[in-house]
Protein backbone atom coordinates (compact mmCIF):
# COMPACT_ATOMS: atom_id res chain seq x y z
CA UNK A 1 0.00 0.00 0.00
CA UNK A 2 1.11 3.66 -0.78
CA UNK A 3 0.35 6.25 2.05
CA UNK A 4 -1.25 9.08 -0.33
CA UNK A 5 -2.73 10.59 3.15
CA UNK A 6 -3.53 14.20 3.18
CA UNK A 7 -1.95 15.17 -0.27
CA UNK A 8 -4.01 16.81 -3.60
CA UNK A 9 -4.34 15.60 -6.52
CA UNK A 10 -5.70 16.81 -10.16
CA UNK A 11 -5.97 13.68 -12.60
CA UNK A 12 -6.33 14.77 -16.22
CA UNK A 13 -8.74 13.03 -18.55
CA UNK A 14 -10.26 11.55 -15.60
CA UNK A 15 -13.65 10.27 -17.69
CA UNK A 16 -12.33 6.98 -18.34
CA UNK A 17 -9.08 4.43 -18.94
CA UNK A 18 -6.29 5.28 -17.43
CA UNK A 19 -7.25 8.83 -15.89
CA UNK A 20 -10.58 6.86 -13.73
CA UNK A 21 -8.21 4.29 -12.59
CA UNK A 22 -5.54 6.56 -11.50
CA UNK A 23 -8.32 8.68 -10.03
CA UNK A 24 -9.55 5.76 -8.09
CA UNK A 25 -6.58 4.22 -7.14
CA UNK A 26 -5.05 7.82 -5.89
CA UNK A 27 -8.30 8.01 -3.62
CA UNK A 28 -8.25 4.36 -2.31
CA UNK A 29 -4.28 5.48 -1.20
CA UNK A 30 -5.66 8.69 0.79
CA UNK A 31 -5.14 11.28 -1.48
CA UNK A 32 -7.88 13.69 -1.59
CA UNK A 33 -9.04 13.83 -6.09
CA UNK A 34 -10.20 16.51 -8.76
CA UNK A 35 -11.11 14.88 -11.81
CA UNK A 36 -11.13 17.11 -15.21
CA UNK A 37 -12.08 15.99 -18.06
CA UNK A 38 -14.06 17.92 -21.45
CA UNK A 39 -17.27 16.59 -20.51
CA UNK A 40 -18.67 15.74 -16.61
CA UNK A 41 -21.28 12.98 -16.91
CA UNK A 42 -18.64 10.82 -15.94
CA UNK A 43 -16.26 12.49 -13.74
CA UNK A 44 -19.40 13.45 -11.88
CA UNK A 45 -20.35 9.47 -11.35
CA UNK A 46 -16.73 8.42 -10.68
CA UNK A 47 -16.20 11.14 -8.19
CA UNK A 48 -19.57 10.09 -6.15
CA UNK A 49 -17.92 6.59 -6.76
CA UNK A 50 -15.04 7.65 -4.66
CA UNK A 51 -17.01 9.60 -2.04
CA UNK A 52 -19.60 7.21 -1.96
CA UNK A 53 -16.74 4.38 -0.90
CA UNK A 54 -15.36 7.21 1.91
CA UNK A 55 -12.85 8.98 -0.09
CA UNK A 56 -12.57 12.80 -1.12
CA UNK A 57 -13.43 13.86 -4.56
CA UNK A 58 -14.51 16.58 -7.03
CA UNK A 59 -14.73 16.75 -10.69
CA UNK A 60 -14.20 19.68 -12.93
CA UNK A 61 -14.98 20.17 -16.64
CA UNK A 62 -11.64 21.01 -18.60
CA UNK A 63 -10.51 21.18 -21.63
CA UNK A 64 -6.36 20.93 -21.15
CA UNK A 65 -5.72 22.42 -24.89
CA UNK A 66 -7.09 25.38 -23.12
CA UNK A 67 -4.99 27.09 -20.58
CA UNK A 68 -7.72 28.97 -19.21
CA UNK A 69 -9.02 25.86 -18.59
CA UNK A 70 -5.94 24.22 -16.77
CA UNK A 71 -5.47 26.82 -14.35
CA UNK A 72 -8.83 27.01 -13.39
CA UNK A 73 -8.53 23.18 -12.30
CA UNK A 74 -5.49 23.95 -9.92
CA UNK A 75 -7.57 26.75 -8.56
CA UNK A 76 -11.09 24.64 -7.96
CA UNK A 77 -7.65 22.16 -6.16
CA UNK A 78 -6.27 24.70 -3.51
CA UNK A 79 -9.74 26.37 -2.57
CA UNK A 80 -11.42 22.65 -2.37
CA UNK A 81 -8.53 20.83 -0.46
CA UNK A 82 -5.87 23.83 0.53
CA UNK A 83 -3.26 23.06 -2.15
CA UNK A 84 -1.95 20.67 -4.82
CA UNK A 85 0.19 18.10 -4.28
CA UNK A 86 -0.06 15.65 -7.41
CA UNK A 87 -0.48 16.22 -11.23
CA UNK A 88 -1.60 13.47 -13.40
CA UNK A 89 -1.28 14.92 -17.30
CA UNK A 90 -3.09 11.71 -18.62
CA UNK A 91 -5.62 13.46 -21.01
CA UNK A 92 -4.67 12.42 -24.42
CA UNK A 93 -5.90 11.25 -28.19
CA UNK A 94 -4.55 8.96 -30.93
CA UNK A 95 -7.14 9.66 -33.49
CA UNK A 96 -8.04 10.34 -36.03
CA UNK A 97 -5.09 7.23 -36.72
CA UNK A 98 -3.76 8.10 -40.59
CA UNK A 99 -0.63 8.15 -42.97
CA UNK A 100 0.83 11.54 -43.42
CA UNK A 101 -0.36 11.75 -47.10
CA UNK A 102 -3.91 11.50 -46.08
CA UNK A 103 -4.15 12.97 -43.07
CA UNK A 104 -6.36 16.53 -41.93
CA UNK A 105 -3.57 19.22 -40.86
CA UNK A 106 -6.93 20.94 -38.43
CA UNK A 107 -7.29 17.57 -36.67
CA UNK A 108 -3.17 16.40 -36.88
CA UNK A 109 -2.97 19.68 -35.07
CA UNK A 110 -5.76 19.10 -32.35
CA UNK A 111 -3.40 16.10 -31.25
CA UNK A 112 -0.46 18.32 -30.42
CA UNK A 113 -2.78 20.67 -28.85
CA UNK A 114 -3.76 18.06 -26.43
CA UNK A 115 -1.08 15.70 -26.07
CA UNK A 116 1.39 18.23 -26.35
CA UNK A 117 0.16 21.79 -25.32
CA UNK A 118 -1.75 19.61 -22.43
CA UNK A 119 0.92 18.65 -20.39
CA UNK A 120 2.86 22.19 -20.97
CA UNK A 121 -0.58 23.59 -19.49
CA UNK A 122 -0.68 21.30 -17.00
CA UNK A 123 3.03 22.17 -15.86
CA UNK A 124 2.66 26.04 -16.40
CA UNK A 125 0.10 25.84 -14.12
CA UNK A 126 0.78 23.93 -10.64
CA UNK A 127 4.29 24.19 -10.88
CA UNK A 128 4.24 28.14 -9.16
CA UNK A 129 2.45 26.62 -6.30
CA UNK A 130 4.79 23.49 -5.87
CA UNK A 131 7.69 25.74 -6.65
CA UNK A 132 6.40 27.88 -3.43
CA UNK A 133 5.76 25.16 -1.31
CA UNK A 134 9.22 23.19 -2.60
CA UNK A 135 7.51 19.74 -3.17
CA UNK A 136 5.01 17.80 -5.34
CA UNK A 137 5.08 15.48 -8.60
CA UNK A 138 3.69 15.72 -11.64
CA UNK A 139 3.48 12.35 -13.45
CA UNK A 140 3.21 12.63 -17.45
CA UNK A 141 1.69 9.47 -19.06
CA UNK A 142 3.69 9.03 -21.50
CA UNK A 143 4.04 6.03 -24.59
CA UNK A 144 6.76 3.72 -26.41
CA UNK A 145 5.71 5.64 -29.38
CA UNK A 146 7.66 8.51 -27.50
CA UNK A 147 11.02 6.88 -28.89
CA UNK A 148 10.02 4.89 -32.15
CA UNK A 149 7.62 5.73 -35.06
CA UNK A 150 4.90 4.06 -36.94
CA UNK A 151 2.57 3.92 -39.49
CA UNK A 152 -0.18 6.06 -39.46
CA UNK A 153 0.41 7.52 -35.67
CA UNK A 154 3.08 10.84 -36.57
CA UNK A 155 0.68 12.78 -34.39
CA UNK A 156 0.82 10.07 -31.74
CA UNK A 157 4.58 9.57 -32.02
CA UNK A 158 5.51 13.12 -32.23
CA UNK A 159 3.00 14.16 -29.69
CA UNK A 160 4.69 11.93 -26.84
CA UNK A 161 8.08 12.83 -28.55
CA UNK A 162 7.77 16.12 -26.88
CA UNK A 163 5.85 15.24 -23.80
CA UNK A 164 8.58 13.14 -22.80
CA UNK A 165 10.98 16.09 -23.64
CA UNK A 166 8.78 18.57 -21.13
CA UNK A 167 9.24 15.86 -19.08
CA UNK A 168 13.03 16.05 -19.29
CA UNK A 169 12.59 19.94 -19.50
CA UNK A 170 10.70 19.56 -15.78
CA UNK A 171 12.80 17.72 -14.20
CA UNK A 172 15.96 20.55 -15.50
CA UNK A 173 14.28 23.11 -13.93
CA UNK A 174 12.33 21.95 -11.38
CA UNK A 175 14.58 18.78 -9.87
CA UNK A 176 16.58 21.08 -7.50
CA UNK A 177 13.52 22.79 -6.10
CA UNK A 178 11.90 19.94 -4.73
CA UNK A 179 9.52 19.06 -7.30
CA UNK A 180 9.44 14.61 -8.91
CA UNK A 181 8.84 15.11 -12.75
CA UNK A 182 8.72 11.77 -13.99
CA UNK A 183 6.90 10.14 -17.07
CA UNK A 184 5.10 6.74 -17.15
CA UNK A 185 4.56 4.51 -20.25
CA UNK A 186 2.44 1.91 -19.67
CA UNK A 187 2.78 -0.04 -22.68
CA UNK A 188 -0.63 -1.15 -24.15
CA UNK A 189 -3.84 -0.57 -21.83
CA UNK A 190 -7.01 -2.01 -22.47
CA UNK A 191 -8.60 1.03 -23.09
CA UNK A 192 -11.21 2.79 -25.90
CA UNK A 193 -7.79 3.67 -27.17
CA UNK A 194 -6.69 0.49 -28.28
CA UNK A 195 -9.90 -0.63 -29.43
CA UNK A 196 -9.92 2.47 -32.18
CA UNK A 197 -6.06 1.24 -32.56
CA UNK A 198 -7.86 -2.02 -33.55
CA UNK A 199 -10.07 -0.95 -35.72
CA UNK A 200 -7.64 1.31 -38.02
CA UNK A 201 -6.15 -2.01 -39.13
CA UNK A 202 -2.59 0.19 -39.32
CA UNK A 203 0.47 -1.07 -37.94
CA UNK A 204 1.28 -3.93 -35.92
CA UNK A 205 0.02 -2.33 -32.90
CA UNK A 206 -3.69 -2.93 -34.60
CA UNK A 207 -2.72 -6.52 -35.10
CA UNK A 208 -2.11 -6.94 -31.40
CA UNK A 209 -4.87 -9.49 -29.22
CA UNK A 210 -6.02 -7.71 -26.85
CA UNK A 211 -5.65 -10.25 -24.41
CA UNK A 212 -1.87 -8.89 -24.26
CA UNK A 213 -3.42 -5.33 -23.23
CA UNK A 214 -2.66 -4.89 -19.28
CA UNK A 215 -5.86 -3.50 -17.29
CA UNK A 216 -5.96 0.12 -16.19
CA UNK A 217 -6.20 -0.54 -12.74
CA UNK A 218 -2.30 -1.45 -12.98
CA UNK A 219 -1.88 1.83 -14.41
CA UNK A 220 -3.49 3.07 -11.37
CA UNK A 221 -1.38 1.87 -8.99
CA UNK A 222 1.69 2.58 -11.03
CA UNK A 223 1.09 6.39 -10.88
CA UNK A 224 0.58 6.09 -6.91
CA UNK A 225 3.96 4.58 -6.64
CA UNK A 226 5.94 7.17 -8.88
CA UNK A 227 4.24 9.49 -6.46
CA UNK A 228 6.30 7.95 -3.86
CA UNK A 229 9.75 8.06 -3.09
CA UNK A 230 9.93 5.30 -5.55
CA UNK A 231 9.57 7.63 -7.96
CA UNK A 232 12.72 9.58 -7.14
CA UNK A 233 14.60 7.31 -9.90
CA UNK A 234 12.78 7.89 -12.51
CA UNK A 235 12.93 11.90 -12.42
CA UNK A 236 13.00 13.34 -15.98
CA UNK A 237 12.44 10.28 -17.53
CA UNK A 238 10.02 7.29 -18.32
CA UNK A 239 9.72 4.72 -15.96
CA UNK A 240 8.43 1.75 -17.98
CA UNK A 241 5.32 -0.51 -16.98
CA UNK A 242 6.57 -3.43 -19.64
CA UNK A 243 9.60 -3.89 -16.60
CA UNK A 244 8.78 -6.76 -15.07
CA UNK A 245 10.74 -5.36 -12.21
CA UNK A 246 8.43 -2.24 -11.76
CA UNK A 247 5.59 -4.49 -11.85
CA UNK A 248 6.89 -6.31 -8.64
CA UNK A 249 7.70 -3.40 -7.22
CA UNK A 250 4.23 -1.96 -7.38
CA UNK A 251 2.67 -5.07 -6.87
CA UNK A 252 0.67 -6.08 -9.63
CA UNK A 253 1.83 -9.32 -10.84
Amino acid sequence: MFDLSGQVALVTGASRGIGEAGARSLAKHGAKVVLAARTSGDIERIAADIVASGGEAKAITCDVASYEDVANAVEVCIDTYGGIDILVNNAGVIEPISRIETSDPATWGNVIDINVKGVYHGLRAVAPYMLQKGSGTIVNISSGAAAGALEGWSQYCSSKAAALSLTRCGDKEFGDKGLRVVGLSPGTVATQMQVDIKASGINPVSQLDPAVHIPPEWVGEAICWLCTDAGDAYRGTDCSLRDEDVRKAIGVI
